[in-house]
């Protein structure tokens, strides 16, 4: 069942108002957020939405855990990780098919992680994919999918603006991928270790304390990103196939 965009929203704030924190000095980088009792205090929120905001800005690169000492503020990480451009359901599914369950499909206000990787103008809206792939018995990855502005892909790829409008159930670069014949795109992903959290925990069907591969993603025509998307593989999913640059 399809997950309105408003129950997204709480945590979204939430993450919003620790970046603009950390954006505006009020955490510099090197600095060691209060203690989660402690800030959950100051900002008048719970702590399991608290704990699922510090774990998006501990993945997006905001943050680091540091055994013995907390969560610090990170200067701009160093990218890393694997070039593979082929829909995730197709590198899953070499050992048994993978289908693609749609759990929302909306339009969403700019994060900071997609103001980091879209580069969207002040007021932009964008579309939001929200699909689980489900393999033979079980969930083995949940996909977040967010499309640049609707002018952006109007101007540099109208086809693949065309294909979303459709809303398949498929996943966001399936669809870039089949109505991207004859035009060139590039790509860079960056790789994780992660937990899954609560909320994605019970998308997935398995505890919130499971470790997890977070994969992210960003795709681009002529330079100009198009696609930007995190992947949440659990332990237990298939392999991933990885084509490692040097």
């Amino acid at each position: 069942m399809a997950v309105s965009g408003q129950q997204r929203r709480p945590v979204v704030a939430l993450y919003e108002r620790i970046a603009d924190a950390i954006h505006d000095g009020t955490y510099p980088p090197g600095s060691t957020l209060p203690s989660e009792p402690r800030l959950a205090g100051e900002l008048g929120v719970s702590r399991p939405a608290l704990r699922e905001a510090l774990l998006l800005l501990q993945e997006d690169g905001l943050l680091t855990v540091r055994r013995g000492v907390g969560r610090t503020v990170n200067d701009r990480p160093p990218r890393r990780g694997f070039e593979q451009l082929q829909p995730l359901e197709e590198l899953l599914g070499a050992g048994g098919p993978v289908r693609v369950r749609a759990l929302l499909r909306s339009v969403e206000e700019p994060t900071d992680f997609t103001t980091q990787h879209l580069l969207p103008t002040a007021g932009a809206e964008l579309r939001f994919w929200e699909s689980v792939l489900v393999g033979e018995a079980l969930a083995v990855a949940l996909c977040h999918e967010w499309a640049a502005p609707q002018d952006v892909l109007e101007r540099l790829h109208p086809a693949f603006a065309a294909a979303l409008a459709d809303e398949p159930a498929r996943s966001m670069l399936a669809v870039l991928a089949d109505a991207s014949r004859g035009v060139a795109l590039t790509a860079h992903s960056g790789v994780t270790a992660t937990l899954l959290g609560r909320r994605r925990g019970e998308q997935l069907e398995r505890p919130a304390e499971t470790p997890a591969v977070l994969v992210t993603q960003v795709v681009r025509v002529a330079g100009t990103p198009v696609l930007a998307a995190k992947h949440m593989l659990p332990s237990g999913a298939p392999a991933l196939p990885l084509l490692q640059n040097g």
